[in-house]
């Protein structure tokens, strides 16, 4: 990084860059990120799906579905990232999976972020649920954090460093990761508590040992995020010094281990998965009923995704499984599921709400990225990016706002698979840089009976190509017909990955 971008985000996060955003334009902002949430579970989205989502329909009703939304990755830490600072993560050192149990911070100490960004503006911010965008554990030998299955040397009676609250969160509760060791609450940087028994397997498929609070009980973590993200709403818009706030809220469900309270066992037709994304639904309207009793619905942008397609290599959360088992399609007509580049690995539910801005009940088709949440809160508050922040991050505040604009809200949108294969969407056309779409181990892969079922057949082709407008479940490869549509896509992608942004300098 140059020295003189770091300069520019570093007046920005001083206060040394003019504001000029009026109190109207400063929403609060809830983004609500659900975890491993399949394009073809929410009922308005997919009308044969076996899980009733009546508040999230009611979002979708109230504000402006997109049918074209992608997480900037198909595996959960790089589309968090993508998220938080409007850059792909394949930029940093992660270039496949996701971040491991004690792995150090992703996210690099002063690069901005969105809650940086909002605080700046004067946004009180808060990230309730889960991170894995990496800490700095203390240990007692000052040696890194052990890798085995014990209790390990990381020491727990002190602060945990760099994590939310040093990214631009003034406040965090939550943990890393539900099926990641520590199983413990962690609030701002200390656990809440002492994680000194070892982890016991838990039904539902909590399945890595590790520290965990003595009496640790999963199925409580979302009802406790919950409470937490609700008492958040209430107390920021009810205080007598009321300032706007964001709140990002990433959820633990329906990710496994698959817990559902008791009171949403057998309320779907999907199984023990199902019946946990009815409470993620219902987790969602009760964040909407504490906008409607604290009178700041109207007054706040509300936006609900998830940060990459359904999972496929646990049983109980097996996407293809659940079609044998419940006839249910979590990544709907698609093709792919969460590691592929298919587009049921990154296409995902994107609903956002901001009543008397946002038109209601209105469906928007064009292709946008989750990473594009940096440059539209920008635009939103009418603050300048900094070269060095938001390089892939594209503002869709028009789109939002019902206006049609005279060209797309981003030229193209990379694609990243789970193990690190690359492909990009160009308005109807997406190219993949490999000879497969599947991004999963064979565990994990389609099944014979499903690409029977779908019509799917193999080639010996080194890419593929695929027209979504007119072949949307990606039957038919193009690539041995277009050579001239694969050369400009290679051509910019390869341009994108080697530029270090895929937007245009602000």
């Amino acid at each position: 990084m140059s020295a003189r971008p770091v300069k520019l985000a570093s007046l920005l996060l001083a206060g040394a860059l003019p504001l000029s955003a009026t109190a109207a334009d400063r929403p609060n902002i809830i983004y609500i990120l659900a975890d491993d949430l399949g394009y073809g579970d929410l009922g308005c989205y997919n009308a044969s799906s076996k899980i009733p989502t009546p508040n999230l329909d009611r979002l979708a009703r109230q504000g402006m579905r997109f049918t074209d939304a992608h997480a900037s990755a198909s595996v959960c830490t790089p589309s968090r990232y993508g998220i938080l600072t409007g850059r792909y993560s394949f930029r940093t050192r992660l270039k496949s999976g996701v971040l491991k149990q004690w792995d150090i911070p992703l996210i690099d100490e002063g690069r901005l972020t969105v809650p940086a960004l909002l605080r700046q503006s004067g946004y009180a911010t808060a990230c309730i649920g889960k991170w894995h965008l990496g800490w700095t554990w203390p240990t007692r030998d000052g040696a890194p954090p052990a890798s085995d299955d014990g209790l390990g040397n990381i020491d727990f009676t002190r602060s945990i460093a760099n994590g939310p609250t040093t990214r631009g969160f003034d406040y965090f509760f939550g943990m890393e990761s539900p099926n990641f060791p520590p199983y413990v609450f962690i609030e701002n940087d200390r656990t809440l508590g002492l994680p000194d028994s070892p982890a016991r397997l838990q039904e539902g498929g909590m399945n890595r040992p590790g520290p965990m609070l003595p009496g640790w009980n999963q199925t409580e973590v979302m009802p406790e995020l919950t409470r937490r993200a609700v008492r958040y709403v209430e107390a920021a818009t009810t205080g007598p010094a009321r300032q706007p706030f964001f709140l990002y809220f990433p959820l633990t469900a329906p990710h496994y281990p698959i817990v559902p309270a008791a009171e949403f066992k057998g309320r779907s037709q999907a199984g023990g998965y199902g019946d946990y994304v009815v409470q993620v639904d219902a987790t969602v309207g009760a964040v909407m009923d504490a906008l409607e009793r604290t009178g700041q619905a109207d007054n706040t942008l509300v936006i609900f995704s998830s940060d990459n397609g359904p999972e496929v290599l646990e049983f109980r959360v097996a996407a293809y499984a659940r079609i044998q088992a419940h006839g249910h399609h979590s990544m709907g007509d698609l093709r792919g599921t969460k590691r592929d580049t298919w587009e049921g690995g990154h296409r995902v539910p994107f609903i956002a709400r901001w009543p008397g801005r946002i038109p209601a009940a209105t469906e928007n088709a064009e292709p946008i990225c989750e990473i594009d949440l940096m440059a539209t809160c920008a635009a939103l508050l009418r603050v300048p990016l900094p070269a060095d922040a938001g390089e892939d991050s594209a503002n869709i505040l028009p789109l939002l706002l019902g206006e049609k604009p005279a060209g797309p809200a981003r030229p193209a949108i990379v694609l990243h698979s789970g193990n690190g294969k690359f492909g990009i969407r160009r308005g109807d056309w997406v190219f993949i840089d490999a000879p497969t779409g599947s991004g999963n181990n064979p565990k994990g892969a389609e099944p014979e009976w499903f690409k029977q079922e779908r019509g799917y057949e193999e080639d010996s082709f080194s890419g593929k190509l695929y027209n979504l407008r007119d072949d949307p479940a990606e039957r038919r490869n193009l690539y041995g017909e277009r050579p001239e549509i694969i050369r400009e896509l290679k051509t910019l992608l390869d341009e994108y990955r080697t530029s270090g942004r895929s937007t245009p300098l602000p």
